[in-house]
Formats: structure tokens, sequence, C-alpha cells
């Protein structure tokens, strides 16, 4: 209830700014059209279209021009007199504040003009003065909400003191939530301008709270996915991980949403309770990549160099600054394959940046065949060997 007659004060707030808004240049600049009215062109002035007398009409048109080609400049006037005050201050968010409050300024002068406009000509009717007040709680609120978007280190800085790792997703989470309740406040104000009771639309929704509840169950369940995905801390802004056939870098998560940059550069946008109730494999976070492969020796390679080869390897392995010694590390005789003397090497790189895994693993195919070359063996290739016993025409003569 409170909330609902905190809103109908600002209405009534906002009804006296409407009425004020003019700062008094309504009865001066209406001043100006005595002599127009009393000079010899008076019948002429005092004609009327749409039942608004011509001086007042052309008045109020080069009124509202006037202050709408000077609003940047009335706007830096006030711009300028509010960053002479934040010259006393040494935080950098009063600027930032300040520079948000351009737009919503620049738009107030646009309602000052809208409004001398129909006290000119005479037409400020009730439905016209509930436009402009809608207008100017409009501009209250985005204004608001503008300070609230300056703001946003400062949420970071908060919630970086509770949790370092998820300092900016809890900070836009709570930045979602903030916005939501400053417009649901905002359109609430907006509806009191028009009469509308607040109050008893409240409690209508109590009416269809049931079907509100079933049709938002999706949106409910998206909700506390996010919940869950900030409390276990499964997925981080920036971390490369896998979902559901979805993989890619995770731009945002949302209060509904988590938004997923795709190696192809397209944005893939996943429900937060998909996520929150699949496995997710986080890429980012193992620390290290698996180098697994077979190297298949000609049949050619005697025991002796296949010895020399495997050990050879597995010191150029221990000793590569791009492997990670806490880390299984193994070169071994594997199998006597179809056409290959197969050795198997499985070790791990101590990174899990692609681009440098990548130029690891390319340093390591060299040195293996450079240690294959110095041990006077080589690759083998598919192939197959034909042993024919004895010839056709030898067998033919044998037989006569």
């Amino acid at each position: 209830m409170s909330t609902v007659q905190s809103l109908e004060e600002n209405a009534t707030q906002a009804l006296n700014v409407i009425e004020d808004l003019d700062m008094g240049l309504a009865p001066v600049v209406q001043g100006w059209l005595t002599p127009v009215y009393t000079s010899k062109y008076g019948s002429f002035f005092q004609q009327t279209l749409f039942d608004i007398p011509l001086a007042n009409l052309i008045l109020a048109i080069l009124v509202f021009l006037f202050i709408l080609l000077l609003r940047k400049f009335f706007t830096l006037i006030a711009i300028v007199f509010l960053q002479n005050l934040a010259k006393y201050t040494k935080s950098y968010y009063d600027d930032k504040v300040i520079s948000a409050l351009k737009a919503p300024l620049r738009f107030a002068f646009i309602i000052v003009g809208i409004h001398l406009f129909f006290i000119l000509i005479f037409k400020e009717t009730d439905i016209v003065k509930n436009i402009l007040n809608t207008l100017v709680v409009y501009t209250v609120f985005w204004a608001i909400l503008s300070i609230v978007e300056a703001l946003r280190g400062v949420v970071y800085g908060i919630t970086d003191k509770f949790n370092h790792d998820l300092s900016k997703e809890m900070g836009n989470f709570i930045l979602a939530i903030l916005k939501i309740l400053i417009m649901g406040v905002g359109l609430g104000a907006m509806l009191q301008v028009w009469g509308i009771n607040v109050t008893a639309l409240v409690a209508s929704l109590g009416i269809g709270g049931l079907a509100f509840a079933l049709a938002a169950k999706d949106t409910a369940a998206n909700l506390f996915g996010s919940f869950s995905l900030l409390a276990d801390k499964s997925i981080r802004i920036g971390e490369w991980i896998k979902v559901k056939g979805v993989e890619g870098t995770v731009e945002t998560i949302g209060m509904r949403t988590t938004k997923i940059r795709s190696f192809q550069k397209s944005l893939i946008t996943v429900p937060n309770h998909i996520v929150a109730n699949n496995p997710i494999e986080n890429f980012s976070r193992r620390g290290i990549r698996r180098i697994k492969m077979h190297i298949g020796l000609t049949y050619n390679t005697n025991s002796e160099q296949i010895l020399h080869i495997i050990d050879a390897i597995k010191l150029m392995l221990q000793e590569h600054e791009g492997i990670s010694q806490k880390d299984s590390l193994m070169v071994n005789f594997d199998s006597f394959g179809d056409s290959a003397l197969n050795i198997f090497i499985y070790t791990f790189t101590n990174t899990a940046n692609w681009a440098t895994y990548l130029d690891i693993r390319e340093d390591i195919h060299l040195k293996i065949m450079k240690i294959v070359e110095e041990n006077g063996s080589s690759f083998a290739f598919p192939s197959q060997s034909i042993y024919v016993e004895q010839m056709p025409s030898e067998k033919i003569e044998h037989s006569e």
C-alpha cells in the first residue's frame, strides 16, 4: 500500500511540475502580442485558424522552433553548471552521471516547448496536460535509469567484495532487477497520471495470479536457472563452454537467457533453465590440453632404433617447456600395424589456450620428425607387399 501511495504522490508532484513548467514565460510571451493586435494589421492577425488566433498560432510555432533549435545550447549550459559543481568531488562517477543526464535533459526542453505551444494557442486541455504529465514522468524515470547505468562500476565494485570471480555476472543481475523495478514504478506513476487506480490494478492481479503463474512458468524456470548458475559458479563471462550441443564463448548471463558466441561468430541464445539442467563442459577451466597421437615407422626399423626413438621422444617431452610435467606422459611401442610399427604418445600441454596449444603441438611434431630422421628411420604410409613364391610359367613347365 505504501508503494501505491508513493506513486500517487509522484503523480501529483508531476502535475505540479507541468503546471509551472513554463517558468512564467507564457504570460510574458502572450503580452508581446498586445501591440500586434492593436496595430494596423491587427485585423489580419485576429483571424482564426481552427479557432486559434493567427498571431497566437504563429508565435506558438516560433517559440517551439526556438526552443527546439536551442535545446542543445540550453542543455550545454545546464551540463557545464553541473560539471563545475562536480569539480569539487574526487569521484569520477559524478561526471558519468552528468554525462548520462544529457539525453533526458534535452528531451525535457522539448516538453517545455510543447507546453508553451499549447498554452499560447489556448488548447492545453486536460488530455494535453495528461500527455505532458506522462512525458514528465517518463523523462524522470529515464533519467533515473541513465543514472543507474552510469553507476554500473559502483555495483561491480560492491559485488567484487562478495565474490571476485562472479562480480560482473552478479552486478549485471542486480542491475537488471533494479531496472525492472524502476520501470515498474515508472509505469505505475504514468498510469496514476491518467487516473488509473494502481491499488485496484495490483489487487486485480491477484485474481489472475494463477493464470499468470502458469503462463510465466518458463520465465520463472529461467530466472531460477540464472540463480543456480550464479550460485554454482558453473560458468563465467568469457569462458569457453559446451552445453546441449552449443559450443562457444559466454558473452552474457542474463535473467532469462545466456548468450554464447560460437566460433563461427554467430550469437546463440540459450534459456537459463537449459544451461542449468544440462551437463556443462567448461573448456576454460581445465588448465591443460591433451596431446594424443600414434606415429607409424616403417617395418625396416629394427628394435634398437625403436628403443632409441622412444627414449629420445620421451626425453624431448620431459624437457619441453610447453609440456605439463605434473600430468601423464607416456611414450610406448604400441602395436604391429598392417603397414607400420606404431608408437603411442600421450601427454598434456601446460596451457588451455587454443593458439598456444597449436604452437606447442606443432613444435613437438617437428621435433619428433627430426628424432626419427636422426635415428635412421622413416614414417610409414599405407602399403601392401605381394610375395610370389613361383612364376606361373615355371609352374607350367614343371607340370609337363
